[in-house]
This record gives structure tokens, sequence and C-alpha cells, in this order.
């Protein structure tokens, strides 16, 4: 994932760009990255690695050389960002959040066109942002240049563009990743989570819609192209990646997930007598108090995750090291686990690697019963717009996997929407499948009507093709 920030002041911004960009750490583990229009009109650029230190360590000193009263910022969870670039749009700095899925047949056809190149990172992947600047330079102007964007990339791309005079904020053209607005006097921000202002001094002021496009100075913000009709945001925002605080399309994101095993609960009524619920920390917490309320079953913290030294942020992208330290950082209650049945919440099941260690750890620990229900259904399709999954290929998914064990190598669309159903057999044979191998004493996924329901906004404005393949 990602997240941007920017700012627009009458007065030196450097703080607020520092302190914003650090409110989005829970969206990224790779890169941090700042750039400010001098006095002098010149873009300075500071980018670290923020992989093993947090963003604040990384940038501390940076700051005090980064004086301007216009800035950008991001966290990445890939490539270094923001970008500058010299063209004949003129001088410009910009941050992306999203993923180019038809990044290779764009490269292809600008390459193609005539004399260019692109620089690759390491390892041969092409910065996806140095992509959308190639795009953009294809027309006559940078509005042109993002309209332009908005209507060849496939997947979702939000961006902010800076340059001397402002910042065009532009939400991708489903609107599957937000851009908020806040203001206070003589400065203006956008923010992709609307809390990282709010200890700023600024308030809500407008939220994006999507595909729209606005220049946003220090005396305000000026409309360039109007909102689209169609949103998708992506429902995973509430469910998982979104910071508590954060609220996004007027519903916040801790509201939802209590609301969210309040419906879980609703329809779980009876299955199962558990003496506790509890959450996998920090996203499934949410979920398993909103489960407590609703079914008055109390609710516990049988472990508790020992975030000093290892924080989201810190998790490296090898997979069995993720799984090591996902592991370590659980610290067990061993009063609230011996002898009990434990009901636990947890926001997704991916490969259910880590799910499965959490569960058998509760075992060693002397619980009786560890009923398992996801705040999701079951994901059985690879994320093409945002890449909020590590996963490198479906087959990670723990559900790809028993699917093919069951169907063989070649899987029709038909047989894989049959997976998805939640009153099919085919379904009722996986999610078995997936409590055995899991070593749960129970398994019950969320239902997609219900965890939309949660939400309160329109189904058809939520994107949900991670759970059922619609676009």
């Amino acid at each position: 994932m990602g997240g941007i920030f920017g700012v627009a002041s009458k007065s030196d911004c450097s703080l607020d760009l520092f302190f914003g960009v650090d409110y989005h750490s829970h969206l990224g583990t790779r890169r941090g990255g700042l750039a400010v229009v001098s006095e002098n009109g010149k873009i300075q650029r500071s980018i670290h690695n923020i992989q093993n230190s947090p963003f604040r360590t990384k940038f501390e000193k940076d700051i005090e050389e980064l004086k301007g009263k216009i800035g950008i910022g991001c966290i990445s969870d890939f490539e270094p960002q923001p970008l500058l670039v010299q063209s004949h749009l003129g001088s410009f700095a910009i941050t992306t959040v999203g993923i180019v899925s038809n990044k290779d047949e764009l490269v292809k056809e600008i390459l193609n066109r005539g004399k260019t190149h692109f620089l690759e990172m390491s390892g041969g992947e092409i910065n996806q942002t140095e992509l959308i600047i190639a795009l953009m330079d294809q027309k006559d102007t940078i509005l042109e240049g993002i309209q332009f964007v908005q209507q060849v990339v496939k997947g979702s791309m939000t961006m902010l563009v800076m340059t001397n005079e402002g910042i065009y904020c532009a939400r991708d053209r489903l609107g599957r990743t937000p851009i908020q607005i806040g203001h206070k006097e003589g400065a203006y921000c956008a923010s992709f989570e609307n809390f990282a202002y709010a200890n700023l001094g600024y308030k809500d002021y407008y939220e994006l819609g999507p595909a729209e496009i606005v220049f946003m100075t220090s005396d305000g913000i000026k409309i360039l192209q109007e909102r689209g009709k169609e949103m998708k945001i992506c429902t995973f925002l509430w469910i998982y990646y979104g910071y508590p605080t954060a609220t996004y399309e007027g519903v916040n994101v801790e509201a939802m997930r209590y609301n969210c095993g309040k419906y879980l609960a609703k329809r779980d009524k009876g299955s199962v007598q558990p003496d506790a619920i509890a959450g996998v920390p920090d996203s499934g917490t949410a979920h398993a108090v909103g489960y407590a309320n609703e079914s008055g079953i109390p609710f516990t913290r049988p472990f508790i995750k020992y975030t000093p030294t290892w924080p989201r942020s810190f998790m490296p992208t090898n997979q069995e090291q993720r799984n090591l330290i996902a592991h370590m950082k659980l610290i067990p209650v061993q009063p609230l686990i011996k002898g009990k049945k434990i009901l636990l919440i947890d926001d997704s099941i991916v490969r259910g690697t880590q799910l499965r260690e959490t569960t058998d750890f509760l075992y060693e620990s002397g619980a009786k019963e560890v009923h398992i229900r996801p705040a999701c259904p079951p994901l059985v399709y690879g994320c093409k717009y945002l890449n909020f999954s590590r996963s490198k290929s479906e087959m990670d998914l723990i559900t790809r996997r028993i699917i093919k064990q069951f169907e063989g190598d070649n899987v029709s669309e038909e047989t894989l929407r049959k997976y998805t159903d939640p009153d099919s057999p085919e379904y009722a044979k996986m999610v078995e499948e997936i409590r055995k191998e899991l070593h749960f004493t129970s398994l019950r996924f969320h239902r997609l009507d219900d965890m939309l329901d949660s939400t309160g906004l329109p189904h058809e404005c939520l994107c949900t093709y991670c759970w059922n393949g619609l676009e």
C-alpha cells in the first residue's frame, strides 16, 4: 500500500509535512520521502529506507534543511518517492499510491514510440511512479497528463504533483484510495488518512470524489475535474489497512470494525459457546470488541503484542522472517488462556500460516478450544488494484491452494464462483479443509453481504474483487 501527504502554507510547512507523513507509517514498510519547494524556488528532497527504523528517526535531521511553504511526502511499500522531474511540463515533484497492473503493456507502448528509457531499481523493476511521469509527459499540461493517466492505467493511481505554485491532488479513477483536504488558518493539506492532520490543527475541509482533480494552494482549492459518478473504494481499508482514527466516505474505521463484529456475532449466534472473545492485534481487536458487545460474551486479551521493538512497519518482506516475527511479537497471558474456550477474530486469512501458528500457540498455552471468525469472507482473488497483499501469486492464498487440491490446475471462472458462494457445497468443503489444515476447533467466515452492510455505504460503491472476483 502506501500513504501520501502534502501541504500548501503561507508560512514554513516543514513540520506539518514531517508529522503528516509520519502518521502514515502504518501503510508502508520500505521507503519514506519528503520534497519541499525552497525559498529560491528549487525543489529539495530526501528519501530514506525505513525497513529497520521508524520514519521519524530517519528524517529528524533532514527536516532542518527542508524549509519551504509547499511540500509533499510519502510512505511507500515499494519504490523510492517522491520523484523530481524536469520536462516540457516544467519542474515538479510527484508521489503516488496505487498499482499499475498493466505496467508492462504501458512501458512497451512508450518504448515503441521513440527514444526514451526507464531507470531500473534493484531487482530489475521499473519505478512505477517514473512510468506515471512518462505517461504525463505525452500531454501538453500537467492536468492533461493526469487525466491521461486516469484513462490508461488499469489498477489504481492516486497522486500528488507539486509545482512552485501549488499541488495537484488527483484521486484514482474509481476512488479505490482516498484523498482528503484539511484546512487551518493560512494552510491547506491533502492526506490519504484524514486523522494525520488532526493534531496539526487542521479540520476536515473536503474529500475528493473518484477521478476528481483539484489544485491546492495556501488560499484554498480549485476543482479542475469534477468527481466521477462511479466509485469502487477498497473495502479492505476498513477491514485491515486503515488506522482506527481514520474516516473514509464519512465512515470511521474503528466504528465500522465494531459494526462488522456485531454483524458477525448476529450471524454466528448459538453456533458455539466460548468463554471469551479475543482479537488478533491490532486490526482484529476492534472487530472482536464489536462481536463481544453484541454477543454478551466477555472480551479478553489472551496475548499482548510487543510493540516497542516490533511495530508493523518493521516487518521484513521475506515471508519466513515475517512468520517468525509475527510469533515473537505475541506474548501470552496464561491465566486468560489455560482451560478456556476462545473465539478469536482476525481481520482475514491470506496464507493462513501466521494464524495457524497463533492457534497452535494458544493450544500450547493451555487453551481448550480455539474458534476462528475472520472479519471478512475467504480471499479467493489476488488484489490487482492496490496490492494490499504481499502475495506474488494467487496460489499463495490458502483458498486457491485448496481449490487446486479439489479441482486440479485448470479451474474455470464458473467453478471459482461456486467457492465464493457461502451457500454452496463447494464453499462448505473449502472452509472445512481450511479449518482442518490450520488446526481450528471451528471456522466461520464473515458473509460478504453482512460485511458490506456494516460499512453503511451502498454496496455498489465498494470494491469486492478479492472476495468474489467482480470488477
